[in-house]
């Protein structure tokens, strides 16, 4: 079993609320997203329409897929309705410092 390797990914400040953030780590597109007081870091393509979630809207800790509407809990991945059946996978995220200036940081070398 590997250890993780974080990678920064922006600063806590960059990160606006409800606001999903696209980024590319080792060629995985993660969604990184600042809701409810917690950043949560999830694959940014939809299991079931292979589009970016990242377009999508940001409600009740999870994130909806602008296509057909399939929502996926941030924090497990798992789809919370149909069109989706499959989960998308989940990333850790630390976060070093405090305020806006804090650093995020994703790994995803081990999915949870």
């Amino acid at each position: 079993m590997s250890a993780d390797t974080f990678v920064r990914v922006a600063a806590l400040g960059d990160l606006e609320e409800d606001t999903p953030k696209r980024v590319e780590i080792d060629g995985t597109p993660v969604s990184v997203i600042r809701t409810e007081g917690e950043v949560f870091a999830i694959n940014d393509i939809c299991s079931h329409a292979n589009v970016s979630l990242s377009e999508g809207e940001v409600e009740d800790c999870s994130i909806e897929c602008w296509l057909h509407g399939s929502s996926f809990d941030l924090r497990t991945g798992k789809p919370n309705g149909l069109p989706a059946t499959r989960p998308v996978p989940v990333y850790p995220v630390k976060i070093e410092g405090e305020g806006p200036e804090a650093t995020v940081f994703v790994s995803v070398t081990q999915e949870s």
